[in-house]
């Protein structure tokens, strides 16, 4: 296969994984920057995650304007990886999920942190973005680029932003690493509520934290992984 067939197989790999390990269902998304021209990414046409095939990847500009829709419908919550990849000139996938796991932490005071050594890589904690705030009452999507960009800000340095009463949306280097780091926070938020009920929790060091996320890219155990969530979705 061609450099740029590879990337696009990968995405649909990636939407298939993300499916089966329960992070999206009808709805979430994941896009990946054009490994030729970083002002454009991938993303599929209006499709649940599980039934995504290559015909149905179509290219956006950073602004969100498909290049070619081929008369397909789009997502409208393309504002959310355009804003990311032109603030985050490093990131080259972006997933908007809605897991179930991880949305208490999204409407109350507790803080998702990271509880266990796989999902360091969600950072030392993540930050929780209100469209409320500068929007006032919306239908919670993010549809215009100005609610993409806020949502970015809310982001900060970090790789995850949590959604009140939405989701999140994660960053990633690469396919893989958005893959894994969603698959992950959608773990250590399951985990941290099953923690949270037994009593008093001890969180990762921040310098264990730091030590992962310095290795998370290049660890060996990302290809095993890799390897492994893509056979389970049958790819």
């Amino acid at each position: 296969m061609s450099a740029l067939t590879d990337a696009i197989d990968t995405l649909v790999t990636a939407n298939r994984i993300l499916a089966h390990e329960n992070v999206v269902d009808a709805f979430g998304h994941i896009s990946m920057r054009h490994p030729d021209d970083p002002n454009r990414y991938f993303l599929a046409r209006s499709r649940s995650p599980e039934l995504v095939e290559a015909d149905d990847i179509l290219e956006f500009s950073l602004d969100n304007k498909c290049i070619d829709d081929k008369g397909m419908n789009i997502y409208i919550e393309r504002p959310i990886h355009g804003s990311v990849y032109a603030a985050k000139p490093d990131i080259m996938s972006v997933v908007h999920n809605h897991s179930y796991a991880v949305i208490p932490f999204t409407v109350t005071k507790t803080p998702l942190r990271p509880i266990v050594h796989v999902a360091a890589r969600i950072g030392h904690g993540v930050p929780v973005w209100d469209i409320h705030k500068n929007f006032g009452d919306t239908d919670l999507l993010v549809t215009t680029n100005d609610q993409g960009d806020d949502l970015v800000t809310a982001m900060g340095d970090g790789r995850v932003v949590l959604m009140r009463g939405h989701g999140a949306t994660v960053a990633g280097l690469s396919v893989q690493d958005a893959v894994m780091t969603s698959v992950y926070l959608q773990v250590n938020a399951q985990l941290q509520m099953d923690a949270m009920r037994l009593g008093d929790v001890t969180y990762l060091h921040p310098g264990e934290v730091n030590i992962r996320l310095a290795r998370s890219q290049n660890f060996l155990g990302n290809d095993r992984a890799w390897e492994y969530m893509s056979r389970r979705a049958g790819r």
